[in-house]
Formats: structure tokens, sequence, C-alpha cells
């Protein structure tokens, strides 16, 4: 599958590239110099509508979003504006004050749609799930190209987790929480108020030589902020579960496995060190800065999700759980559990 769709994307993206290459070359020719305007109309015709209409025929019956016509046709427009004699801007002037914004209203509309749509999705999702992450994941997944769906997922539940889910979670019997004791709060409270401090300073220091410059750091080390509070906070609303058949492991919205509680070979409490390798892996994403407090083998390989859907695989796991003795013996007393 994945030979069949790497030719078919060249086809996507390199005829529509190469139909803008041969207006550029065209350009430079002496029989367009020599037929200017008669040229100027017939380039401003391939580039504004030709082109994105190949485009669109393209992508038509792919998962390529519809929305990315839209880049193409504002990439086509520069091209015009470059390759065109600034006398013949008549027709690509048109568009840039009537079509563009016409597109931007259809474009704002289909996302309106889109996000109609993912909400009901949510709704629907939600009677068979009771984690937020998983529920916005699954809908996601069924509402928008796969590219997409990792990036919005994590804003969106950054933002939700950082924000908006302030109400106390109670825990159950097979839930178990793992930020108590191990210290990673407080490690990202450290790392927060030190980015705050930092900024702060930097602030001023290159408000001295560019105030915009100064003021976009800034911005950016507000959303990294945003970012580690959503992580912090994520991590006391997303327990470890032990399930029926399977062990739910989760590090907040940072790193999470799901494995078959018929493949654990053995669990061990053990804090020592060990060294992390292809096959040994740590559930939580601060790695070595964290301890560990459990040792998880299985009998066969698994795959540890991380940070934007980064993935690992792991046969031997270390993790952090406060309540550690319960944990290893609900596990061992699991009718699935077999250890070797």
């Amino acid at each position: 599958m994945d030979r069949l769709r790497l030719p078919q994307n060249y086809l996507v993206f390199g005829l529509p590239l190469l139909m803008i290459s041969a207006m550029v070359v065209l350009s430079m020719t002496a029989t367009f110099k020599e037929n200017v305007e008669l040229f100027s109309i017939g380039v401003s015709f391939d580039l504004l509508i030709t082109i994105p209409l190949v485009y669109f025929l393209l992508i038509r019956k792919t998962r390529i979003p519809k929305t990315t016509l839209v880049p193409l046709l504002v990439f086509s427009l520069i091209i015009g504006k470059y390759i065109i004699p600034g006398e013949h801007h008549y027709y690509l002037d048109l568009f840039k004050i009537w079509g563009l914004p016409v597109i931007e209203i259809f474009v704002l509309g289909f996302v309106i749609l889109k996000v109609h749509k993912a909400i009901k999705q949510f709704n629907l999702n939600k009677e068979n799930e009771t984690d937020f992450y998983s529920i916005l994941k699954k809908s996601c997944n069924e509402l928008f190209p796969k590219p997409f769906v990792v990036p919005v997922v994590t804003e969106i539940a950054v933002f939700y987790y950082g924000f908006l889910y302030w109400k106390k979670r109670p825990i159950r019997t097979n839930e178990f929480l793992y930020h108590k004791e191990s210290g990673s709060v407080s490690l990202l409270a450290v790392l927060i108020f030190l980015i705050i401090i930092e900024t702060i300073v930097l602030h001023i220091l290159l408000a001295m030589w560019s105030n915009t410059f100064a003021w976009l750091l800034s911005l950016l080390s507000a959303y990294s902020l945003i970012q580690i509070f959503g992580f912090m906070r994520s991590m006391s609303k997303r327990p470890v579960i032990i399930g029926q058949n399977k062990l739910y492991l989760r590090y907040g919205i940072m790193s999470e496995a799901v494995v078959k509680i018929e493949d654990i070979k053995a669990i061990e409490i053990s804090s020592k060190d060990i060294e992390l390798n292809s096959e040994t892996r740590k559930l939580s994403f601060l790695g070595s800065l964290e301890s560990h407090n459990l040792v998880l083998y299985l009998k066969r390989e698994n795959t540890l999700y991380g940070l934007y859907g980064r993935k690992s695989t792991f046969k031997t796991l270390l993790l952090h759980i406060d309540e550690k003795h319960k944990f290893k013996e609900q596990i061992e007393v699991s009718v699935n559990f077999n250890a070797e």
C-alpha cells in the first residue's frame, strides 16, 4: 500500500509544481516578451484556474484536505506577481481583491462544519469511553486526515487539561496515580518558574536591541509554558488503569501504552538503575530526571506512544506508581496473568 501511495503523492504535488515551473520558464522566453499582453492573460488564467483545478481533481478522492487548495492559490498568486510585468497584473489584482476573500469565506465555513461534526462525533464516542484524550483521538481519527490528527489532538488536550478540566477526578480501585510521590510535578513546576524568570530577563535585554524580536521570543516562551502546564495538569487526570484483559499505561498526555496482561512476563518492584536502549524504555517523558519504582517485563515487543505521535518499541518498561505494592498484587491476581 505504501509503495502505491508514494507515486500517487508525487503526482498530486509534482504535477502542479511542474505546471507552475513551466509558467516560470515561459515567462523568461523571447516569445513571452514579444506577446506579453496576450501571454500574461494566459499565464494568469493557468496560475489561478487551470493549475488549482488540476490539483483539486488530483486530491478529490484522497485524504489530502481540500483546504490545501488555498495555500496553492496564494503560492500561484505570488509566482504570478513575480513573473508577470506589473502593468499586466489586472487579473491577478482582481483575484486578490475578490477571489481570495470569497475562497476564505468558503474555507471558514468548511472548518466550522468540521468542528460541528467533531463535536457530534465526540458526543457519540463519549457514550463508550470516559477518558477525554482517548475520545478526542478517536473522534479526530474519524474526521481528519492522519497527518493532522496528532497535532490537533495534542493542542486541544493541552488547553483542555490545563485550563478547562479542574474538577477533581475520583480514583477507582483499578486505577493508580503516579505523580504524587515521583517528584515529576515539582520538577515541571520548577521548570515553569525558571522559564518565566528567563523570559522576563531576556525580554528586557532583547527589547534594547529589537522590541519585535523580544515580543516574538516572549510569545514562544508563553506557548511553551502553556504546553508544560497542560502536560503537568494531565497527569492527575489520566491514571494507569488495570482492565480485565489489558493494562492501560499512561503518563498524562505525554506517553502511553496498552499492554495485554497475558503478555506480561514479570513485574518487579525495583528502583535500581537500568540502562535504556531499544528494548528498555521509560514511561515518563522526563527520562532519567524521574526515578522509577517498578519494572515491567514483557514476553513480546510492544509500542510506546510519545508526544506528537512519536513511537518506540519496548520489551522492558520502567515506571513509577504511587501504590506500587497494590499495583503489583492486582496484576498478579489477574486471571490473565501468567508469569514465566
